[in-house]
């Protein structure tokens, strides 16, 4: 629950490659690990993500599972491997009742009995589904939404306990925006034909999985146009992804007494007491138009639609711990409409990453003691600290910023808190049950009231826990957070693609070495600057630097805006734009460290390349992959990160040493003129 900026694959959109221009000497290149990933037929200044990934693309197919194939995915498949032998190994040992192995081997067994799920039908939820259709009075409403919050069944909005973004060290209660079905709010409002579609295709889903909670077809359309009127009207008060980049636009604190006055239609004393949160003297409203209509919601809407909703969020929050009948009707509209999916991941992956994501500190332990050398610990300790050297001499060399801002970013870069592989300390289950005597639903439930109550414990009136990691160890990953202005490299990202130890710096520096100076670009990007050394929301910027900043970054936003990615749809300069900025970033911090770190000894020219060109088809080569079209626009919609076709195609041409690098001129159709190039870090 806590607001991290994560850094995460992203869908990659393959073009034709025209070979009109001449193409670069490739004689005397022979056939790598790097050197396998290229389509030599492409020219590098046509199309440079063909060039340097048409040959994994080739080797790597997508498969039906898969929305979008790439080495990310490649490297998460390789990883799920790895944790499958640790799971079933666990499961092995039987353990006694209470056991982390039993924990382990119990969850697996429970996901994989689909003769038992199958069963059970939709029994294991029919006492909430009861609950709701029992009541009489919209009294009733907020205690039973605050019940189903607490064992992970969704209703009109969310809560939590998060950092407060002014006071840092500090933990404050947030109540959030929520209740929709589909991930964004233009879900629900645009009006193309791709778009209605869409929404068309969402009501059946509803209606279908009415039905198959027993409902008549005719209850479960009327139960669908109450779900579809609630969502729709929720969504139109919602704040859009772009507005919630600003953090100032989702945070409003105020006193417990003025949230009661401000939202007087929701019972908030019985709201928290249910939820074990007491003692509030104040909070963070953070979409206050949101929660407002909420309150309007339960006011004027009758009761038997509100019953509808509450129904729908239980079948919604349910729908892949029940039978195959309702997994697979999920996966109809989430799987194939929404990403273009063929077909469900075998039951063995989808069970191990639901055992992976309710007892990650569990696997990850087994994980880093098993698949993580202490030497690659301590060569990306190096690294990170070579590009931290980097990052301030880029700071240093922009002529824009003034000599007052600058020393605030440098006080800011040297108090990075950096996190590498796994942390000092490892999640206790003990008070986790994991019963197979109960349905797999049940005991999701018990493991949400678990999360919950473990949230509660750790954070309620107390202070930030600044070791604390947001991602397991296994993860393929990386992240930059600003309330605590940390960067964290899980033991999961440190392996190839990104990172080997017989490959030289060239090849490192292009990977890992991008990714890392990534997450640094992250405390200096659009949302990153606004948070001080200490993880503070301030400002630390004189106002013209500020100004300077905001219109040099435009460059990139008006670039991305420009790039359609489907027909009639272009990429969201705004939405990206933080990434954009980091990748950027990370390119410029981690090339300028390698050339530092290679100065007395240059690297020689490899399989007919250089140590520059091999460090732009490194960091192109991490993108590789397939992505369909439906993926494309979904992505588009709710990804704050660029389609990977984009981040080596949309980024390189704004980074002077790639020309240099292979010789783009202006008749490149890739070129980009120098005044229209982003210039920043």
């Amino acid at each position: 629950m806590k607001k991290v900026l994560i850094c995460t694959a992203v869908a990659i959109g393959l073009g034709a490659c025209s070979t009109k221009e001449q193409k670069t000497d490739m004689t005397n290149i022979t056939e790598t690990k790097l050197t396998a990933n290229l389509d030599t037929a492409c020219v590098p200044g046509t199309d440079f993500f063909q060039y340097a990934t048409g040959g994994w693309q080739n080797a790597n197919p997508i498969t039906d599972e898969y929305a979008r194939y790439g080495q990310f995915d490649a490297l998460r498949e390789k990883n799920r491997e790895q944790l499958k032998d640790l799971v079933l190994e666990q499961a092995a040992k039987k353990g006694e009742t209470g056991s982390n192995s039993q924990k382990v081997g119990d969850l697996y067994n429970l996901v994989m009995d689909s003769t038992r799920r199958n069963n059970e039908g939709v029994s294991p939820v029919k006492p909430y589904m009861d609950a709701i259709a029992a009541m009489q009075t919209k009294e009733e409403i907020i205690p039973l939404i605050a019940k189903n919050y607490i064992v992970g069944l969704g209703n009109f909005f969310g809560t939590g306990i998060s950092t407060d973004i002014m006071e840092s060290n500090t933990h404050q209660l947030g109540i959030y925006q929520g209740g929709l079905s589909l991930s964004e709010k233009e879900y629900y409002s645009d009006n193309d034909e791709v778009s209605k579609n869409i929404r068309a295709k969402f009501s059946q889903h509803v209606v279908n999985m009415f039905k198959l909670h027993g409902f008549s077809e005719q209850e479960a359309t009327a139960k669908m146009k109450a779900v579809m009127a609630i969502e729709t009207r929720l969504a139109a008060k919602h704040l859009s992804r772009v507005e919630r980049r600003d953090p100032m636009n989702s945070y409003h604190k105020m006193s417990y007494d003025e949230l009661k006055k401000t939202i007087p239609g929701i019972d908030w004393d019985t709201y928290y007491n249910i939820l074990g949160i007491n003692g509030i003297q104040e909070l963070n409203l953070a979409h206050p138009e949101a929660i407002k209509e909420v309150a309007a919601i339960i006011n004027d809407t009758p009761m038997d639609k509100i019953k509808a909703y509450l129904e729908w969020r239980v079948i919604r929050s349910t729908a892949n711990e029940l039978s195959d009948a309702l997994e697979e009707e999920t996966f109809a509209f989430y799987g194939t409409v929404l990403s273009g999916k063929k077909v469900q991941q075998p039951r063995w992956k989808r069970a191990v990453s639901t055992v992976d994501g309710a007892l990650g500190d569990i696997i990850g332990e087994l994980y880093v003691a098993k698949y993580f050398p202490p030497a690659a610990k301590e060569r990306m300790t190096q690294l990170v600290k070579n590009l931290q050297v980097a990052l301030g001499e880029r700071i240093d060399a922009q002529e824009w910023m003034s000599d007052v801002t600058k020393k605030a970013a440098h006080e800011k870069l040297n108090t990075f808190t950096v996190k590498i592989g796994y942390p000092d300390k490892w999640d206790d289950y003990s008070a986790l049950t994991i019963d197979p005597t109960l349905s797999y639903a049940e005991n999701c439930r018990n493991m949400s009231k678990f999360d919950w109550e473990k949230h509660i414990n750790e954070k309620w009136g107390k202070p930030v826990d600044r070791d604390e990691w947001h991602m397991t160890p296994q993860t393929v990953n990386a992240y930059y957070n600003p309330t605590t202005n940390e960067i964290c490299f899980p033991a999961g990202i440190l392996q190839y693609p990104f990172f080997d130890m017989e490959e030289d710096d060239a090849f490192n520096y292009g990977a890992i070495g991008v990714v890392i100076g990534h997450e640094m670009t992250h405390g200096f990007d659009d949302q990153g600057r606004q948070f001080d050394k200490d993880g503070n929301f301030a400002n630390w910027w004189t106002d013209e630097d500020a100004q300077k900043f905001n219109e040099r970054t435009q460059v990139i936003v008006d670039f991305f805006d420009k790039i359609e990615v489907l027909p009639g749809l272009n990429a969201n300069g705004k939405l990206t734009l933080g990434e954009n900025i980091a990748d950027h970033g990370g390119i410029m911090i981690s090339l300028q460290a390698f050339r530092k770190a290679t100065k007395d000894n240059p690297l020689p020219v490899i399989d007919g390349l250089t140590a520059e060109q091999r460090f732009f088809i490194s960091y192109s080569g991490v993108w590789a992959g397939h992505v369909r079209d439906e993926e494309i626009r979904n992505l588009t919609k709710s990804d704050v990160h660029s389609l990977s076709r984009w981040r080596v195609n949309g980024t390189l041409p704004h980074i002077d040493a790639w020309y240099e690098a292979f010789g783009i001129t202006e008749e490149s159709p890739m070129f980009v003129p120098q005044e229209e190039r982003l210039n920043i870090w």
